[in-house]
């Protein structure tokens, strides 16, 4: 991995060295162009001079002569004029081109630098959890193991293939959403049990951390339940990747100013500030890709974002008190029913 950041970094550097020297030579060719048209105008000038002299008497007309030499001058003055604006007219399209490609070249190798830590991170994503339901299953061929024993090991890897079921969910999720394939499936839901039972099987999915919630009951949306779902899985996962283990993750489901705020809420280092927005790009994971620890694919927020804003919402992330990051999603469409 190493070894492909370095030889990326190289690449990058030597489009760079190529990008700027073609542009430095495009410049100084218009340069000296500009020189050579203004020798030319000279030329044309004096030669013009001398002809004037041999064609008008200044001693004998000195008024036609003079009147002539100003032509002169002046068609000096005009071509002058517009050697220089057409210059900078096109050094201003040479300048613009080039912001244009240099733009473009390096969206093009960011989005591959991505790209390629996207497969490598989903590559290690995929191996994880196909690594350990493999191995549970051979423990359990190998080895005359007690009914206690073996259930404990069945557990392990159903949650694993779960694991494994919403990372390719996601991924096909991602790619239907990009090219609009995928069309939401809106029916009335009570919004309150959805995530009140989304949060209890991930309760006992996440074993390093202590999951609690506080849920407004009788919450009525129209939403899909497929992608409501996973929004709720990929932030409650997220907040357990970043926050050290054994800390709280918090969710709220809560009304405040006739819109509806769905919270959750970590113990983690938080997010700084200048990458707050940068996170529900596709791909984008914080921190540096050579000293990261925690697992994903980059694919989890952007996709939330993604639904959130489908589901006609919206979706903020800010500093929890005293430490930790808060994601905060608003959904402006809802009933409350009390029993």
């Amino acid at each position: 991995m190493m070894r492909n950041l370095f030889n990326k970094m190289q690449e990058g550097k030597s489009v760079s060295f190529v990008y700027f020297l073609v542009l430095a030579y495009t410049i100084v060719a218009l340069v000296w162009w500009g020189i050579l048209l203004f020798r030319q105008s000279e030329q044309i000038r004096r030669f013009e001079q001398q002809n004037l002299s041999l064609r008008v008497d200044s001693l004998a007309m000195p008024v036609e002569h003079q009147l002539e030499l100003q032509r002169i001058n002046k068609e000096e003055q005009m071509r002058s004029f517009k050697y220089v604006g057409e210059g900078i007219i096109f050094l201003g399209i040479i300048l613009l081109g080039a912001l244009f490609v240099y733009r473009a070249v390096w969206k093009y190798m960011k989005l591959s630098r991505q790209q390629q830590n996207f497969m490598m991170a989903v590559t290690h994503e995929l191996k994880s959890p196909i690594a350990a339901a493999k191995l549970n299953l051979e423990t359990i061929r190998k080895h005359k193991l007690d009914e206690e024993k073996q259930l404990k090991l069945i557990n392990n890897t159903i949650r694993e293939t779960n694991r494994l079921d919403q990372l390719c969910n996601n991924i096909l999720l991602a790619a239907q959403l990009e090219t609009h394939k995928y069309q939401l499936f809106k029916e009335r839901l009570n919004f309150s049990e959805l995530v009140e039972t989304g949060i209890r099987e991930l309760g006992a999915r996440i074993s390093t951390h202590t999951v609690t919630f506080s849920i407004l009951p009788g919450v009525w949306v129209e939403g899909d339940k497929l992608t409501l779902q996973i929004i709720l899985n990929n932030l409650v996962e997220n907040a357990a990747k970043y926050a050290p283990r054994n800390t709280t993750i918090n969710i709220r489901l809560f009304e405040s100013d006739k819109q509806l705020k769905l919270q959750v809420n970590d113990e983690g280092p938080g997010i700084p500030g200048d990458e707050k927005q940068k996170i529900f790009l596709k791909f984008y994971r914080v921190g540096n890709e050579n000293t990261r620890k925690a697992k994903g694919s980059g694919l989890g927020l952007f996709l939330t974002a993604k639904i959130v804003e489908q589901h006609g919402g919206t979706i903020t992330v800010k500093d929890n008190a005293p430490t930790g990051t808060c994601f905060e999603i608003t959904l402006p469409e809802y009933s409350v029913q009390t029993a």
